[in-house]
């Protein structure tokens, strides 16, 4: 098991920044993010709401993805993804601040076999190469739009 933390601050209230963390209302921030609905067949998250994607690595192809906790009151959502060689965690938990909201955002993957442990290694150092600084310019600039 790998796993990897960082926290990233966003300007804006909570009750308007958590619901950017659900599949469907991250489009409006991240660049071809596209997921597909399965269960519910409508862009609704929920708690075991199901979608798809396309992979990013060589050999997956495709990656099924189901909300394993949604605790909205505690600003709390947790993605389960499925892959051939490896299955991850995607937890996130905002929290409010003064004029600002931090989200903790913590990957772990869980290989499967050698290939998902290198497949995993590899995404965990892409993820967090600049600690989701990405993450919180990309949620940032669309809210200053």
């Amino acid at each position: 098991m790998q796993t990897k933390t960082a926290t990233i601050t966003l300007n804006g209230d909570l009750k308007k920044i958590f619901p950017l963390f659900g599949a469907y209302e991250e489009k409006k921030w991240a660049k071809g993010w596209n997921p597909t609905p399965v269960y519910p067949r409508t862009e609704k998250i929920e708690e075991g709401a199901t979608f798809k994607t396309p992979g990013h690595l060589p050999g997956e192809n495709e990656y099924i993805w189901r909300v394993s906790k949604f605790d909205e009151p505690n600003h709390l959502i947790q993605y389960m993804v499925y892959g051939p060689d490896r299955c991850w965690t995607i937890t996130v938990q905002c929290a409010a601040t003064a004029n600002q909201t931090t989200a903790t955002i913590t990957y772990t993957f869980i290989p499967l076999n050698p290939a998902g442990e290198e497949k995993s290694r590899h995404s965990l150092h892409h993820l967090f190469q600049h600690d989701l600084k990405d993450w919180e310019d990309e949620i940032n600039g669309y809210l200053s739009r």
